[in-house]
This record gives C-alpha cells, structure tokens and sequence, in this order.
C-alpha cells in the first residue's frame, strides 16, 4: 500500500512533464502562424494538427529589363553576343539626346477632320523652317544661291552646317529606282565616303561587307553598292554587329552604321516606298537622327505605309506626329518639292500631291 501510494504521485507528475512541451509547442504555432505573411494553412486531419508552410519561391518578373540570361539550351557565345549588344546599345543610347518615343499629337480640330489633318500636313510641308543663303543643288558640289527654279532637293550650305575635310564626309543613300544619280554626283564630288544600299541590285556586294570595307575608308568619290535596305524593326535576337559584317539583307540604321565603323552620317538620302514613316519613328525613338546631319527623303501619301493602320483621321495625325518627332530631334525643313498625282490615302486631293521630296538640316549637331 505504501508503495502504490508513494508511485501514484511519481507517474502523475511524469505525465503532466511530456504533456507541457507538446501543449507549448501547439500554442507558438497557433499564435505565429496567424502572423506569417503569405503563409499557406495546411490541415492534416489524421494527426489533427495545423501548421504554417512559408513560400520561399522568388517572385516572378524579378529580372530586370535588358540584362541578359541563361536560357536553357543557351550556348555561352550567344550569352556574349547578347552582352555585347546590350552595351552597345546602351553606349549609342548615352551618347545620343533627344526624344525616345514618339509623341502623338493633338487632332488639328476639336473632332476628326480629313481636310483639317490633310491641310495641316500640307501647310508643314510647303513652310520651310530655316532659309539657307547658300545651297548645294542636284549633281553640284560649288555652294551657290538658291537656284530661281525650284530642284528636287538641295543641301544647305553654310559653313557651320558643312563638314570638314578631315576626315572625309560619310554618304548614304538607298533607293530602287535610280533616282538617287545626282545626290551620289554630289557628295561624290565633295570627295565623301559614299554607300548605296539598294535590295534590287544585282551587281552589289551582299551583307559581307569585307571587299569594300578593307580600301573605303579616305577613299573620297568611290561608290559602294550594297545589296541592303533599311529595317524599323530590331531585330529580336539582337547579335553583335562586327565591322564588315551586316548579316541579313535589312537592317536598322543604326546597325549599318554600326557595321560599317561609321558615327556620323553627313548626307543621307533615302526613298523608302512607304516604308519611311515607320522608319522615321524608328530613327526618332532610338535616336539615330543625332548622328544625321542634312536628309533627303520623299514622302508618299498614296497610302498609309507599311505597318501603319487606322482611320485616314487617325493616319494623318500619325503622319504629322512623326513630321514633328523630325523636329524635335533636330531637323530644319529648307525645302520641299512635290511629286506626281494628286491622290492620299485613295482619296483624289486637288489642294495636296501623292508624294514630296523633303530637304532638312540638323541644327542640333
């Protein structure tokens, strides 16, 4: 008896000493595990205890924009080239000023009005923003008076709008239907580095720039004929451009210029068959038109463009929009002339042309 009654009391206080850990236990978490964030309630109901699971997966989107990644499958090369182009980019981005999207404005009336957006292109068109005294005309290189005649296109001359002589001016053009001849006499004459760059012709050098690359350089007069055209979009894949090197047959301009170990462009001729209104958003956006210095370019307005849609309202603001997106980046209108016809977006225009050959100068070099 004595025993028992002395062992009673030991058992008990033995019990009550491994319940208090597992009741103390139970009760942190019940207190913590409603204060986790983000915690997930997972019941298991055999054993009729709750407990608190946290997530530590890494929040999607957390990689910032433009650095690069290994994708899987993804060589090492292909890691460098990305690189690469990414700093490049980012180089030509700093180097560059000016607007990097572009700004659509305002309907020219309180409502969408044809003639009031067609007759404010036409007004911007014929209204020349800087009044040169002396000018380079078609297929000349001795600065001149502004001819009685009105030309297809004229360089504007000042002295502090030219390049210097050394080191030699760099001319592009690109154009299909040889109506670039006199532009090339021109800057041919003024002793510049000259490219054409035309899809269509045959007897040109692909995108291995090699050949002419190596001897092009101070080469002042001598045409360089590449089978090349111009590109709005960047590509998806960007690879890192080498000198010498274009890869495909279209390009951005900046990658040609790129390519070609070019910074400036001093003469810059182009008749993009419609493509010009895209490639123009893309020369404002990027900022490419700081390293343009005088631009040649006809404007069609038989249609709206590659890759451009809408109302006819809607496409002419668009037009005006990428006019005035020239102007901010630098531009000066110094002549306009117009082309055949009389029809924009298919309608007939007695007051408008199908097209116009525009002259600007950067003044923002």
């Amino acid at each position: 008896m004595r025993t028992c009654a002395r062992g009673l009391p030991l058992r008990s206080g033995t019990l009550l000493l491994l319940l208090v850990p597992t009741l103390l236990l139970a009760l942190q978490l019940l207190v913590v595990g409603t204060r986790l964030p983000r915690a997930v309630q997972v019941g298991l109901e055999e054993q009729g205890v709750a407990f608190s699971v946290i997530s530590i997966e890494p929040e999607r989107n957390s990689h910032q924009w433009g650095s690069p990644f290994r994708r899987p499958g993804q060589e090492e090369e292909e890691l460098e080239e990305e690189r690469r182009a990414y700093e490049d980019e980012n180089e030509m981005h700093s180097r560059q000023g000016g607007p990097r999207t572009l700004e659509v404005q305002p309907w020219a009336e309180d409502e969408p009005s044809f003639t009031a957006e067609l007759n404010r292109i036409i007004s911007y068109i014929a209204t020349p923003q800087l009044n040169c005294s002396r000018v380079l005309s078609p297929g000349q290189a001795q600065a001149s008076q502004p001819p009685a005649d009105s030309p297809r296109w004229l360089l504007c001359a000042e002295d502090w709008l030219l390049p210097v002589a050394d080191p030699p001016c760099v001319a592009y053009s690109f154009s299909m239907d040889r109506g670039d001849a006199e532009f090339l006499k021109t800057v041919s004459m003024l002793g510049c580095e000259v490219h054409s760059f035309d899809p269509s012709n045959s007897y040109a050098s692909g995108g291995h720039l090699g050949n002419s690359l190596a001897s092009n350089h101070g080469d002042g007069g001598v045409v360089r004929q590449h089978k090349m055209w111009l590109e709005w979009r960047a590509p998806r894949k960007r690879k890192h451009k080498t000198r010498g090197n274009l890869g495909s047959v279209s390009q951005t301009l900046a990658d040609i210029m790129a390519a070609l170990g070019h910074h400036t462009v001093h003469f810059l001729y182009a008749d993009l068959l419609s493509a010009e209104w895209r490639v123009f958003q893309n020369w404002i956006e990027i900022g490419t038109l700081q390293r343009v210095h005088h631009l040649v370019a006809t404007v069609h307005l038989q249609w709206a463009g590659f890759e451009v849609g809408g109302t006819n309202e809607e496409v002419l603001r668009y037009w005006f929009s990428v006019l005035q997106g020239l102007q901010a980046s630098g531009l000066k209108l110094v002549h306009s002339s117009a082309g055949e016809g009389h029809s924009v977006l298919k309608q007939t225009a007695v007051n408008a042309h199908s097209s116009y050959t525009l002259s600007w100068v950067n003044t923002g070099h």
